[in-house]
């Protein structure tokens, strides 16, 4: 009865994220559908420009959601209010200030940024008016993820598919406003990006709001001025921005060694990589739901419900990824003729569709390790398997590999991966048995 009850709570919490996840890519899409259908293809190139800067520079710093949610997590399980609070607070400020100081900076930023995607002058020129807008939602985007951390860490699921799907919607209807009907082409895709960044928001705020947790205020007022009180979630965040940028690098390197083995490879790779994303966007709604249920199991000093709420996690997480290896190896060359009509880069990419086979049941323990430990805040661990994934395996196999062309690149990957899953296991069966998870 008790095994019946953890599945329903980790579907009940991993469903809507996994819908959540799902969600993310349809802002770029509903982008370029807009700017693709304008007389010159200038506009859609500045925006898939300027998107992809910000996509770099918010990435790195989505330490925010996950070490919002583990803490919370946790606070929750204990039933600790003012703990609660103060986690929002303090991560919400923290993210407000990231965001003004990416504001102040942001032509170091921009110029740097252009400079190194190399676009031409009119591109640049428009993809520089586009950063140069929604450089301001920055605060709202950095928000966003410390509410949506706030929500998973408290299991309300929910609250991250509603805040994107209104997000969505919003920007939807604003694209066709601004572009359309005003005609303000990619300025006019900036403009409703931040809006609907900053109406997200304030979704969220309201969903918190109604969650009755802030009803009396407990915090003192030095817990949000004295910096010493931010140290613990200082540390965490700095563990996890350090994973973050070496993650970053990896797949930055592995774009561009596929660069330089041509055009063709790297538009290869290019729609590979969108099997990896459906990969994760699966995967990462257990671990989600893990970081929850671990974190609050922590939290009550509940041995027993977190061996429940891994085992469960893990059961969903290795059917997930079987399902994922199924599906790709049955109906992997149809998935290939919609995501390109280039019978080259079809060919090509048929030639490695063996790898993305694999993937799923490689990548699996990666993400469900990760949901277990940002869950338990061991985030350390996170950051130091990570550094040599990436500088100790992944380096030296692609190096190894430069014979075998884009093949050994894929195999570079693989190892990666592996090594993230594997070496997260051995810190996850040492705290197993030594009993140093509720520490």
């Amino acid at each position: 009865m008790a095994e019946t009850h953890f599945h329903k709570r980790l579907w009940s919490i991993a469903w809507p994220l996994i819908l959540a996840n799902i969600t993310v890519p349809l802002l770029g899409l509903v982008d370029t559908a807009v700017l693709g259908h304008l007389d010159s293809a200038v506009y859609l190139g500045a925006v898939a420009i300027g998107a992809n800067i910000f996509s770099f520079i918010f990435w790195g710093f989505g330490f925010l959601r996950m070490g919002t949610t583990g803490f919370v997590a946790q606070a929750y399980g204990n039933k600790d209010q003012r703990q609660l609070q103060q986690v929002f607070t303090q991560a919400l400020l923290l993210a407000i200030t990231i965001g003004l100081l990416l504001i102040l900076l942001q032509q170091p930023i921009f110029q740097l940024a252009l400079y190194l995607m190399q676009g031409s002058e009119q591109v640049t020129l428009l993809a520089q008016r586009y950063c140069e807008i929604r450089i301001y939602s920055a605060p709202a985007t950095l928000a966003h993820y410390v509410i949506i951390g706030w929500l998973i860490g408290t299991q309300h699921s929910r609250g991250p598919l509603l805040m994107l799907l209104s997000a969505n919607c919003i920007n939807i209807a604003l694209d066709l406003l601004f572009v359309m009907g005003f005609g303000w082409q990619s300025d006019g895709v900036a403009w409703a990006t931040l809006i609907a960044e900053y109406s997200s928001v304030a979704v969220g705020i309201v969903m918190i709001k109604r969650s009755q947790l802030f009803d009396q205020w407990l915090i003192q007022r030095k817990t949000l001025t004295t910096l010493a009180s931010y140290s613990r979630l200082l540390r965490v965040n700095r563990h996890l921005f350090v994973r973050t940028i070496s993650l970053l690098f990896t797949f930055a390197f592995f774009t561009a060694q596929g660069a330089q083995q041509g055009d063709l490879v790297l538009a290869t790779n290019a729609v590979l990589l969108t099997f990896l994303l459906l990969i994760s966007n699966g995967l990462d709604g257990f671990a989600n739901a893990a970081e929850a249920l671990v974190g609050e199991a922590i939290g009550q000093k509940n041995p027993i419900g977190l061996n429940q709420a891994i085992t469960t996690a893990t059961q969903w997480s290795l059917l997930t990824a079987a399902l994922f290896s199924l599906f790709f190896w049955l109906f992997g060359p149809l998935i290939l003729s919609w995501l390109s009509s280039i019978p080259e880069v079809i060919d090509q990419a048929s030639h490695y569709l063996g790898w993305i086979v694999l993937l799923p049941m490689v990548a699996m323990p990666s993400y469900l390790f990760d949901g277990i430990f940002v869950g338990a805040t061991r985030t350390q661990e996170m950051q130091n398997t990570m550094l040599c994934a990436t500088f100790a395996v992944f380096i030296p196999a692609w190096w190894l590999t430069q014979s075998l062309g884009n093949h050994g690149l894929w195999l570079a990957l693989t190892l990666f991966l592996m090594f993230r899953g594997a070496s997260l296991g051995f810190y996850f069966k040492h705290y197993s048995q030594t009993q140093r998870w509720m520490e």
